[in-house]
């Protein structure tokens, strides 16, 4: 059977460019399937995906131009309904072959076998293999029904939709068009290259050809992946030919690889009284709007000098290059006209204004919600030992600059301004620190806030919010987080552990939920609220390397001190390195499924009652032991309160093997449950030793 290379491009308008990367392996992926699911190539053959501002493509090499042929079997239906006594076939199967097209007389070709608990006649034939011919267009028609587009458009007289409009098809198996219909358009091998650069319309003579041909005759780069670093690497030498560097621009590279389709680098330069703003200002400005890379000298500082990525390669770029200059311009002549004006009023006649902006319709202003932070600002603060009074006016400034112009105008920069705000108002610089500290963590990976008093402002943040939705029903559900609670919570979680602070997280909830208006928080705060913080603490944990079992044992004991978790992970793994581990797990397990069986509340076990050696030995170990564990665990050294305990086994083993719990005898029952339980008391302080029982 012949085989080629398979392409199949896609010429459209414009693609948004934060989805090209996605849309264009989606479309490579979709086509790849339903050629695989057909048999016309091989299951784990390679291809290349293609995709640029505005074509979508995929190469695929070695497909078949049909199928091999393959049997089908079929069952048909079962004997006792085929056949009938004299071992004709029935009626019913006759109507059924009808049906279907075989023959009568195939039927003594038919296999017997059974079939559940019944015999069934089965039919085999061979099936033609697909032809490439017959089947592509419908799978390049799924395969862009499948592109995670939210919304389509429709363009001209025709019913087609798409995510812009489509100019041109082109499917060539090696050097044959593929006929078929997609989107309204026929099958071809033309294409269009650059917009000017191009030498007009490009016929494609061969799939294997279409790379070379694009760039050559097209002046298109068509790889993603190749025009990407194509970019990163001119943007590298440029920087390096300035003696600047870049700062992190990865999201950015990716955003400009899907914006050009033969990248050019120029350098640009504004006037340098500019950089009297604030330098996130300046920078998100170019980055946001203009798209362009900013340079920075070896200490991080802005430089007046910035890197275009050019979609146009010119001899002389003093146009383009002047173009951009001129245009980025007004851009931070505004961010300048923001920050003086800002300037002229302070941070605390701004924060009076946020009483007239709705934080939510049920939980109040977002002037409510910063008297809130402060009043737990200050609380969690003396917990701390942190300075009450400069978290309580970290907190009370913290959103002021949500009403600025600046803010207005780059939302992002909320926190950042506050904090230049209140340093060129000659407030206290750990205030100033707080104010644009308090966001975060912001996402996985962020920094924590420094100071005890931008903790303090940062908990108060995140508690307050999680407090607050929760109590009025607000809850995340499936992937669907409008208010962040899941973000908020581990921000919470990694403040309290990577700190760390010594804080009880149900008395934080507790404080954070007293500080709403009575019959504000309808629905119960505290419970829900601390579960749903557990199993963040879970996985975040999972996701830093600790081991499940370990993590099971250790939330199964619900801890209130979050900064205490990981040292009795590392505790619980040091004890599974000794050789007493998995016997005294395994007893704890035992342990525990017994004490299930006590009936009310149990005495403190009595010497007087202890009957057998073996029970007397293992009281007498708990004594002589306890006081140790005890203290390490109150020292919070758990490893070594797990290693004390670790001596235990010789006694527990002991007394499993030579006493009877479930004695006859009430009293002496009861004693040794009591036993079982101050030896559970004891092992368990660190975490639930029976999770760790396979």
């Amino acid at each position: 059977m012949t085989s080629a290379t398979l392409l199949v491009e896609l010429l459209t308008e414009e693609l948004p460019p934060k989805a090209l990367g996605r849309l264009g392996k989606a479309f490579s992926d979709g086509i790849v399937a339903g050629l695989r699911s057909r048999g016309l190539v091989a299951a784990d053959g390679a291809f290349r995906w293609f995709a640029t501002p505005r074509r979508l493509a995929v190469s695929i090499p070695a497909v078949l131009a049909e199928a091999a042929a393959k049997d089908v079997t079929e069952k048909i239906m079962p004997v006792s309904v085929a056949l009938g006594a004299d071992g004709q076939p029935t009626p019913a199967l006759v109507k059924k072959l009808e049906a279907k097209g075989i023959p009568l007389e195939a039927v003594a070709g038919f296999e017997r076998r059974m079939d559940g608990k019944a015999e069934a006649l089965f039919h085999t034939s061979t099936v033609p293999g697909a032809r490439l011919a017959d089947v592509l267009a419908g799978i390049v028609h799924d395969s862009l029904k499948q592109l995670p587009i939210p919304k389509v458009m429709r363009w001209g007289d025709g019913d087609a939709t798409f995510v812009r409009p489509v100019h041109k098809l082109s499917m060539l198996h090696g050097t044959e068009v593929v006929p078929g219909t997609v989107l309204d358009l026929v099958s071809g091998r033309t294409t269009k290259g650059h917009r000017f650069m191009s030498r007009g319309e490009i016929e494609i003579v061969n799939a294997d050809a279409y790379e070379a041909t694009l760039l050559a005759e097209g002046k298109v780069i068509p790889d993603f992946a190749e025009r990407r670093a194509n970019i990163e690497k001119q943007l590298l030498a440029e920087a390096g030919r300035q003696n600047a560097k870049l700062d992190d621009y990865a999201d950015l590279l990716d955003e400009v690889t899907a914006l050009v389709e033969h990248p050019t680098v120029y350098v640009g330069e504004f006037e340098a009284e500019f950089l009297a703003v604030p330098q996130e200002c300046l920078i998100l400005t170019m980055r946001s709007n203009q798209k362009y890379f900013p340079l920075f000298d070896d200490a991080g500082k802005l430089l007046n000098r910035f890197l275009i990525v050019s979609n146009m390669e010119l001899a002389d770029p003093s146009n383009i290059i002047a173009g951009n200059q001129r245009v980025v311009r007004p851009r931070l002549s505004d961010a300048r006209f923001f920050f003086e004006q800002d300037r002229k009023h302070t941070l605390a006649s701004r924060a009076v204004k946020l009483d007239a902006v709705v934080y939510h319709n049920k939980l109040g202003s977002v002037g409510d919600r910063v008297r809130r932070l402060q009043a737990l600002a200050g609380r969690i603060a003396a917990l701390m030992g942190a300075d009450v009074e400069r978290a309580t006016q970290a907190a009370g400034l913290a959103k002021a600059d949500l009403v600025t112009d600046m803010v207005g105008e780059f939302p992002e920069l909320q926190g950042t301004m506050g904090r230049y705000y209140a340093e060129g108002e000659g407030l206290d610089a750990e205030v100033a620190q707080a104010i644009e500290q308090h966001y975060r963590p912001r996402f996985a990976g962020d920094a924590l806030p420094e100071s005890a008093v931008a903790q303090a402002a940062a908990l108060a943040d995140k508690l307050d919010a999680l407090a607050g939705f929760f109590g009025i029903g607000m809850l995340p559900t499936g992937d669907k987080d409008p208010f962040g609670l899941r973000r908020a919570a581990l921000g919470v979680l990694r403040i309290l552990i990577e700190a760390p602070l010594p804080l009880e997280l149900p008395a934080l909830i507790e404080a954070a939920a007293a500080g709403f208006p009575a019959g504000v928080l309808k629905a119960e705060v505290a419970g829900p609220l601390f579960d749903f913080m557990l199993e963040r603490l879970r996985n975040l944990l999972r996701d830093a390397g600790h081991a499940q079992d370990a993590i099971e044992a250790v939330l199964a004991q619900k801890p209130t001190r979050i900064d205490q978790v990981v040292p009795r992970l590392a505790a619980v793994a040091a004890f599974q390195q000794l050789p007493e581990a998995a016997a005294l797990a395994a007893a704890n397990k035992r342990i525990v499924n017994i004490l299930k069986k006590a009936e009310g509340a149990l005495p403190e076990p009595s010497a007087a009652l202890l009957v057998e050696e073996a029970e007397q030995a293992l009281f007498a170990a708990i004594q002589d032991v306890a006081p140790q564990a005890r203290a390490h665990f109150a020292a919070q050294a758990y490893t070594d309160a797990l290693r004390v305990l670790a001596g235990l086994r010789a006694a527990v083993d002991s007394f499993f093997d030579g006493v009877m719990v479930m004695a006859d005898d009430v009293a002496v029952r009861n004693n040794r449950l009591a036993l079982l339980q101050e030896l559970a008391g004891l092992m368990n302080q660190v975490a639930d030793i029976s999770r760790l029982s396979a």
